[in-house]
């Protein structure tokens, strides 16, 4: 089950890693207030024949581009970058944890055939709380 777990958690960083690298455009046509086309590779189409017709007496066309930059370089960390409070944050974190999996056996006790303790002092008489 540990594994299972480590397994996913590292298969989402990779993917975390690889979309951070990422760099894609949008590019959206409009014509008048109406959404025409979309495209996330290569630039968006234009109206078609009639709408440029009428458009072209108006100018309403417009062109928007949405760029998405991703990072260029990815940085290393050193061992040394860690100062005590982040080394004490990861040691708790990992411990913490590890306690969240761990499988504990539950021992069934049967107390059927087992008689009251037995008592050398009478409580109430000494403490002289009776109850009425």
């Amino acid at each position: 089950m540990k594994q299972f777990f480590s397994k996913i958690a590292s298969f989402l960083l990779a993917l975390l890693v690889l979309f951070s690298t990422f760099s894609f455009t949008v590019e959206k046509h409009y014509c008048g207030d109406s959404l025409i086309d979309v495209s996330y590779v290569g630039s968006a189409n234009d109206c078609d024949l009639e709408m440029q017709k009428i458009t072209a007496k108006e100018n309403c066309c417009k062109d928007e581009v949405h760029q998405i930059k991703g990072q260029d370089q990815l940085r290393q960390t050193q061992v040394d970058d860690f100062d005590f409070s982040k080394q004490q944050f990861l040691a708790a974190f990992y411990i913490s944890f590890n306690d969240l999996f761990l499988e504990k056996e539950l021992k069934k006790i049967n107390a059927n055939n087992t008689s009251p303790p037995d008592t050398s002092l009478d409580y109430q008489v000494l403490y002289q709380s009776f109850l009425i």
